[in-house]
């Protein structure tokens, strides 16, 4: 199976939210979606509070998640002693 491109699903515009990230042809933040998984909800449960979602947005969205996680200058870790 093909790895799901999230820019083909995932976009900003200065004039929509701020500018923050959003699902293509909504104005449902990436945030709103990954605090929705975070929450426990399903694919289906966030596609029946969001309508104007599709799969595609969801699946994008954790795309973009690992790939933040993956930046190591991002959120510095500290190790336990």
């Amino acid at each position: 199976m093909k790895k799901l491109n999230w820019r083909q699903y995932l976009v900003t515009n200065k004039d929509v939210c701020h500018g923050q990230l959003c699902a293509k042809g909504t104005r449902i933040l990436v945030t709103v979606i990954l605090d929705s998984l975070a929450e426990g909800l399903t694919h289906e449960e966030i596609l029946k509070s969001y309508p104007s979602l599709i799969p595609e947005h969801i699946v994008a969205a954790i795309i973009y998640a690992a790939e933040l996680a993956r930046e190591e200058s991002l959120i510095p870790i500290t190790h336990e002693v």
